[in-house]
């Protein structure tokens, strides 16, 4: 294996008396785009024109267009990769699948992307048509994919691209619990990833590439353990965690983060920012460099005027749908990843409370869904249906079904077992009071739990048998919730959630959003 140079800082730099590396490559890097095609507010959710107008906007692919190519014309050699996530998220996901995707992607000139668990959000099929479609390599290497047809002979592990006359190994990664997560079927197997990266680093090692990147679809943490785990690996571009690197406010670790001489680069998500690290390698490609900041894409980037008027045809099947205003909210709602899975937040209460009080008639008395499944926040004033299906674009149906309260304690234990990485299991509830130690260890979390009794709250009964609301993504074992697989008088065709939540929210116009306590952190 390649000698590499071991250093901490941000910035690593050869010593005056050596000789400088010959070979500089720029990596413009997103993740986790999410279908959003169209400048995003500071909440993540839909701009308004005129706000956009105003400079108030970020995003949208027709400012990633002019930033790309300044970016490109700016390096002397350049990678544009991505790291997972192009899926879901809006209705233009909804309605072109991966279509609209794929012409972008062409379009900006993408490299090389990493698979992500939203990418199987539909099944192997919407995955692979979107692999005929786009102009390079989608890469996983963490899963063997030789049973499932449809994409035995389309998706590599890895892969070699030239740029500038040198070899660059790239590297696909996707999360290992994508069973969990999303809808891969049963025909692909997921493994480990650090001893999948080792193993594709040790490959293309043998074969003479000496700078390889890593695209990695699993999160911060562990880009961290796979850098600590691996040698050889020089670049890891980042996502699944929407992890914002660099100086900023908000920003959770330097841009890029150094663990041993691997550069770790991750650029939050949805299009808000195009991360740029310029990378200096020596002739026998070790890393002498590494340098960067993710750029902002703010309203000082102008948009590229044929892809605002591509992703405008694109839009006017939806915008019927999507302009229809459907109730007014007296403040903003909370559905901000780190505060709905970490916590209680306005959110999670307003989609629990919908969806328990849809099915109150039923007997129904807990309501418990997955934070991971709020996908935005809603600001003040009127409230558009499509600014509710960017909270909820998955299509979840209603599901009832009965369980014991011992289920229930388990279902929270899973809930909040994976709080350290922001894991989307957060549970969101209503009906329900409980009280969880993050200090304890996954599976002993759980301190207490009540359970509303008209007025009142009384402790959980462990053998007594409760009727309760999810969503049927939640239900049939998603987000580990495998303990409701078994449960009884299951029904998982109820009406979609985001209608049920935008009925909600009309019949309390103007909403108010709260939080009242239902959620407590033992102290």
């Amino acid at each position: 294996m390649k000698h590499r140079i071991l250093a901490s800082t941000t910035v690593l730099a050869l010593s005056s008396g050596m000789a400088m590396a010959d070979y500089t490559l720029t990596i413009l890097h997103t993740n986790d785009f999410h279908a959003r095609f169209e400048p995003i507010s500071a909440y993540d959710s839909g701009c308004a024109p005129e706000d956009n107008t105003a400079g108030e906007c970020f995003g949208g692919s027709a400012r990633l267009v002019t930033a790309i190519e300044e970016a490109k014309g700016r390096a002397e050699n350049w990678l544009l990769v991505d790291g997972g996530d192009q899926f879901q998220g809006t209705l233009f996901y909804t309605y072109y699948k991966g279509a609209l995707a794929a012409e972008m992607m062409n379009k900006m000139g993408y490299d090389a992307m990493t698979v992500g668990n939203h990418e199987f959000d539909d099944g192997p099929e919407v995955l692979a048509g979107f692999m005929d479609a786009v102009d390079f390599p989608v890469l996983m290497s963490n899963a063997d994919v030789s049973g499932e047809p449809l994409l035995a002979d389309k998706i590599a592990k890895s892969t070699v691209i030239e740029k500038g006359g040198e070899k660059i190994g790239l590297i696909g990664l996707t999360p290992v619990d994508t069973p969990d997560l999303s809808s891969p079927g049963a025909n692909i197997v997921f493994t480990q990833p650090a001893d999948a990266v080792q193993g594709e680093v040790d490959k293309l090692t043998a074969e003479g590439v000496t700078k390889i990147v890593v695209l990695s679809h699993s999160g911060y943490g562990v880009d961290q353990m796979v850098a600590e785990n691996t040698t050889g690996v020089d670049v890891i571009v980042g996502g699944h965690t929407n992890t914002l690197l660099g100086d900023m406010e908000g920003a959770e670790g330097p841009y890029p983060t150094m663990v041993g001489s691997t550069a770790i680069v991750s650029a939050y998500a949805y299009g808000k920012f195009l991360g740029e690290l310029n990378v200096t390698f020596d002739d026998e490609g070790n890393v002498t460099e590494a340098a960067g900041a993710p750029l902002i894409m703010d309203g000082a980037v102008v948009e590229d005027e044929a892809t605002v008027a591509r992703i405008a045809e694109a839009a006017q099947p939806l915008d019927e749908i999507r302009n229809k205003v459907v109730a007014e909210t007296a403040e903003a709602i909370d559905g901000s990843r780190d505060t709905c899975r970490a916590g209680e937040c306005s959110m999670g209460n307003l989609v629990a409370e919908a969806m328990l009080a849809r099915v109150a008639d039923q007997g129904v008395t807990i309501a418990i869904t997955n934070g991971g499944g709020l996908r935005a926040s809603i600001d003040a004033g009127e409230v558009t249906m499509g600014e509710v299906l960017t909270v909820l674009p998955f299509q979840n149906t209603l599901s009832t079904f009965e369980v014991d309260g011992a289920t229930i304690r388990e279902a929270l234990e899973n809930g909040v077992s994976q709080i350290e990485e922001g894991g989307g299991r957060f549970p969101q509830v209503a009906g329900l009071q409980f009280t969880y130690d993050p200090n304890a260890e996954a599976g002993s979390r759980i301190v207490d739990v009540y359970t509303q009794v008209g007025m009142d709250w009384a402790p959980l009964d462990e053998a007594k048998t409760y009727l309760v609301v999810s969503n049927n993504f939640v239900r049939t074992g998603g987000d580990g919730y495998s303990m409701f697989e078994d449960a009884e008088n299951a029904y998982d065709f109820g009406p979609d959630l985001a209608d049920v939540t935008a009925e909600y929210l009309a019949e309390m116009a103007p909403y108010q959003p709260f939080t009242d306590g239902r959620i407590k952190v033992a102290q």
